[in-house]
């Protein structure tokens, strides 16, 4: 397995263009967010009866879907680890309100399109390919890296 240094630095190859970052730092967690919210939107019946907690924020399916997630970071870096478990619990809240205000499931598909366009316009820009064509795991590492880079910027 690669280490956590060789998924950023291979990341890293198709991302050098300024405004790609830039549009990265916006649309890649605007992605991870509507994925958590499309998830949380799928009918949980089933984890609730199983688990008998009631608690929104864990018997949903993007709960499940985010441990496992969380066990391949934790493989990769304890500190890439407790950042994705932040981030994952900021976007598990924020979809629950988010839900609340506005039908999640059609608001998340909208701001999944929306990034995804995005993502695209700025590799149009890079001219390279986004890197999950060449491994799909990198629709795990952008997140990592994107949070990354914002925290070392905001360290500067």
């Amino acid at each position: 397995m690669k280490s956590i240094n060789q998924w950023f630095d291979e990341y890293a190859e198709s991302h050098q263009n300024k405004t790609n970052q830039q549009i990265h730092f916006i649309c890649v967690p605007i992605i991870f967010f509507s994925l958590v919210g499309l998830l949380m939107s799928i009918n949980s019946t089933i984890i609730s009866s199983t688990l008998n907690i009631h608690n929104p924020f864990i018997e949903n399916w993007a709960a499940l879907v985010l441990l496992f997630l969380l066990l391949f970071y934790i493989r990769l870096s304890f500190n890439i680890f407790v950042k994705m478990l932040t981030l994952s619990i900021v976007c598990l809240v924020g979809n629950y309100f988010l839900g609340e205000l506005v039908p999640l499931l059609p608001t998340s598909i909208i701001l999944f399109i929306v990034a995804w366009i995005g993502q695209f316009y700025g590799h149009r820009l890079e001219g390279k390919k986004p890197s999950f064509f060449k491994d799909l795991q990198f629709l795990l590492i952008g997140p990592a890296w994107v949070f990354e880079k914002l925290l070392q910027k905001r360290t500067l």
